[in-house]
């Protein structure tokens, strides 16, 4: 019989132990939560074919028009010519030559959230919120005292249609990685429950690319290692999984496992603050690229200044001409916080990024993560790294 591992973590997080039980006799404390994950349909889509009469029925996609647009959110209408988020708008418009872009509307976007939110705060008050059209609600607890979790989400849901006429998904499941995944099974305007003793034989059948946090990258590895379904990833493992996916690959044997222990965490520890820049045309020339990487570290600086966050990790995000997408990153020994901070470690980590005329960049993004650990010690010297490039 397959042994299961609980991790047993302290307040702050620290892992205090690692225990084995047997996957068919999942302790109680794993199972008796009661989690939603509450997914809006097409939000941004959503919010302005309602606010828009003329745009119900109709392809819709919001985001910019401009030669370097990209698609934000797409209607049910849109989705079925296959046009996704993330998607550029020039191919968005191949594919549906009717389609009709609107120029996103965040404030608009954030006063609904914020509507939502209020129907979440009826039933309870640990939420939290992944974006402004997804969030988790821990309702074990909850404020009506229904039972029923399931029926706590059917009802959010209608009273989001009948305040705000719009529509959600739903989860309901016993910790927050089957809640997201139930989500998605029986959208738009639906929702969907794992049972506990339904729960290994549902991770079973998942394709690997439906798994939190399994992204292409990840997918294609796993498929290279003959891995397709939740069952084939269940075979693997930890010592396998561990070493070819170093920490994430513990993350991915719990998941098939069926186990997550995270909380919904109503207040949310920030870990990174960070920008990036579509550009309007590609470039390749090492001038208008360390342009660019100026006007990406001065607003990363800023955002810095405005949240008060500093870290310790800078990380350069860059997409080619053709969407393949690379990351590099260095660790200080000092914060970051200034444009002081960010713009030689910047130069540096670009200095390792390969691009040409053939090869040139669409989009470059900086991110500072890793929060200081007070009782750290050592000065980084500038020194000590090759800017010469």
């Amino acid at each position: 019989m397959p042994i299961h591992r609980i991790w047993l973590a302290a307040c702050n997080g620290t892992v205090r132990g690692v225990f084995p039980v047997m996957i068919n006799e999942m302790p109680l404390q794993m199972t008796n939560r009661k989690i939603i994950h509450v997914d809006m349909d097409a939000f941004f889509a959503s919010v302005e074919q309602r606010d828009r009469p003329e745009l119900r029925g109709k392809p819709v996609a919001v985001g910019s028009d401009g030669p370097r647009g990209v698609v934000s959110t797409a209607s049910y209408e849109a989705r079925r010519y296959g046009v996704r988020s993330a998607m550029s708008m020039a191919k968005a418009r191949r594919l549906c030559p009717e389609l009709i872009v609107v120029p996103s509307g965040y404030e608009r976007y954030k006063a609904v959230s914020q509507s939502i939110h209020e129907i979440f705060r009826e039933y309870t008050d640990i939420i939290e919120p992944l974006s402004l059209d997804e969030a988790f609600l821990d309702v074990t607890e909850n404020k009506p005292g229904m039972e029923l979790a399931s029926d706590i989400a059917r009802e959010i849901r209608h009273k989001i249609r009948e305040r705000l006429e719009l529509t959600a998904s739903a989860g309901v499941s016993y910790n927050k990685f089957l809640a997201k995944i139930a989500s998605e099974v029986r959208k738009p305007d639906g929702q969907f429950v794992v049972h506990p003793d339904k729960a290994l034989d549902f991770i079973a059948d998942l394709r690997i690319e439906d798994f939190w946090g399994v992204g292409p990258k990840t997918a294609r590895q796993m498929h290279r290692m003959g891995i397709f379904t939740g069952m084939q990833l269940r075979e693997c493992s930890l010592r396998h999984l561990t070493e070819v996916f170093g920490k994430q690959g513990a993350v991915y044997y719990d998941f098939a496992r069926g186990t997550d222990l995270r909380p919904v965490e109503s207040v949310r520890i920030r870990k990174s603050v960070g920008c990036e820049h579509t550009l309007e045309e590609d470039i390749s020339r090492r001038s208008a690229v360390v342009i660019e990487l100026y006007h990406v570290v001065t607003e990363l600086a800023e955002r810095l200044r405005h949240t008060g966050f500093e870290g310790c990790t800078l990380t350069l995000k860059v997409k080619f001409h053709d969407f393949e997408q690379i990351t590099r990153s260095v660790t200080s020994a000092c914060v970051i916080r200034t444009k002081d901070d960010i713009l030689p470690l910047a130069k540096m980590l670009m200095g390792q990024v390969e691009y040409s005329s053939l090869r040139a960049i669409r989009l470059i993004g900086l991110s500072v993560s890793n929060p200081p650990d007070r009782e750290r010690h050592g000065t980084w010297v500038e020194g000590y790294l090759d800017f010469k490039k």
